[in-house]
């Protein structure tokens, strides 16, 4: 172990922090551009093949950058995406990246650290940096921009430079340490350990921007909200959005482990996908998706009396359709990602007939990250941890994403030695109660560890 990683993990003060020489290397979960071809012509492409856990070489800092000591992180949809290779490589993106020049050209290398989510202690500071410094305990945005575009001071996401941390750049959150812009650092919940913190602003921000900011559906009291795959990362998240802004939340899961699980997050009605006849990640043909449709706003109706006014919609080809036609007249679709695939079909009649909109959602800007992290700060939202692996076994981790058999978040300890740690607000945490905290684990808590 260095001498960085050791003083770290005894509780080094800034000072001594900055004693320490960086490593000049360093463990992470990568990549490896020669593993590209290894999929090629396989149905099952198991992460846990293409996902390396070893040594990789600290990388130089720009001046607008830090490197983080990277105490835990979480599994998110795109780790899976750039594990499988698909839908595009991701040394393309690292690739393109670098063609900019200067100290983008240090992303184009034959490995790619992977992981957009990271709570933990800043160890350096880049000479233009200015609010932050060593010792400070932090949570990384997964969003990099660049601030000298206008379009990013009108709303980042807008920006052609924004891209993906850990994903579309390299030197990502699932190893010891990362490199980051100071952009990208939020202050971490104070009551929160270390791998609660590092498993929701990628979601919860998500989530927060879809249904609640400017760009999304602008949620209100009252509001009937369908939230497809409601245990998932962004669905559990979701849900307490909506039962925070006074609406009712109905969510859809694929099995009754999650429907319990939805039930303790205090979603207000629990639809199995199985009650409405859904299954697989496969479109259903156009009469098939309005005959599900119209169960589902059968079954909505039964249960509230009323379609919904919002529909939140992660989960893409399987169910796009049925949300475009079950969400009410002058109702709003809103969409990011789709981990059943991309390619969306609708029956238009019944949006632009009845006045409907869908609304496209990507990650979040920094404004909207902030309002997101101050309500986990305050405590009104919790997160949704449901599982916690080492980083030797970010493989098994993945996998469990890659297979849908998790709810809510899975966690990766990477510098932390062992769960719990990385409280510094020990009052506020009592007076919040570890039930309210891990509303997905605990006594009756549903098992969430089922990898195949």
């Amino acid at each position: 172990m260095d001498s960085l990683t050791e003083a770290l993990l005894s509780g080094a003060g800034p000072d001594e922090i900055g004693r320490h020489a960086l490593p000049p290397e360093y463990e992470a979960a990568h990549l490896l551009a020669s593993d590209l071809g290894m999929f090629e012509g396989v149905e099952d492409k198991d992460v846990r093949k293409s996902l390396h856990v070893g040594r990789v070489p600290m990388p130089d800092i720009a001046p607008d950058e830090v490197v983080v000591a990277v105490m835990a992180s979480s599994i998110n949809y795109n780790t899976v995406w750039s594990a499988t290779f698909e839908p595009v490589p991701t040394f393309a993106f690292l690739k393109r990246n670098a063609r900019q020049g200067g100290y983008a050209a240090r992303h184009d290398l034959p490995h790619h650290v992977v992981g957009s989510d990271a709570a933990g202690i800043v160890v350096r500071v880049g000479p233009g940096v200015r609010r932050w410094k060593a010792g400070d305990h932090v949570v990384v945005s997964c969003v990099q921009v660049d601030d000298q575009e206008p379009a990013t001071h009108a709303d980042a996401m807008l920006g052609a430079g924004q891209r993906i941390w850990g994903y579309e750049t390299n030197f990502g959150g699932l190893a010891h340490y990362s490199v980051v812009r100071a952009s990208q650092l939020l202050p971490k919940p104070a009551h929160l350990t270390w791998e609660e913190s590092a498993g929701v602003l990628l979601t919860a921000a998500t989530s927060y921007r879809m249904l609640v900011g400017d760009n999304g559906a602008r949620i209100k009291q009252g509001d009937i909200v369908l939230v497809w795959g409601a245990t998932g990362g962004l669905g559990a998240f979701a849900v307490q959005m909506v039962k925070n802004a006074g609406g009712i939340a109905v969510g859809v899961v694929g099995s009754e482990r999650k429907a319990a699980a939805l039930r303790r997050l205090g979603c207000d009605v629990v639809i199995d996908r199985s009650e409405i006849g859904l299954g697989g990640d496969a479109a259903p043909g156009p009469e098939r998706t309005i005959e599900l449709g119209k169960r589902l706003g059968r079954e909505i109706r039964r249960q509230v009396g009323e379609d919904p006014h919002v529909v939140f919609d992660y989960v893409g080809r399987a169910t796009f359709g049925i949300s475009v036609f079950v969400v009410r007249k002058g109702g709003v679709v809103v969409t990011c990602g789709s981990s059943t695939g991309y390619d969306h079909h609708f029956d238009n009649r019944y949006l632009w007939m009845n006045l409907k909109r869908i609304v496209g959602s990507h990650a979040a800007n920094l404004q909207e990250q902030a309002e997101c992290n101050r309500l986990f700060r305050l405590g009104h939202l919790s997160p949704v941890l449901s599982a916690v692996y080492p980083l030797k076994d970010v493989g098994e981790a993945a996998r469990l994403v890659q297979r849908n058999r998790h709810i809510g978040k899975v966690g990766v300890l990477c510098l932390a030695p062992e769960e719990g740690l990385g409280v510094t607000d020990p009052v506020l945490r009592e007076r919040i109660g570890a039930a309210r905290l891990n509303p997905l684990r605990g006594p009756g808590a549903p098992d969430s560890a089922e990898v195949s």
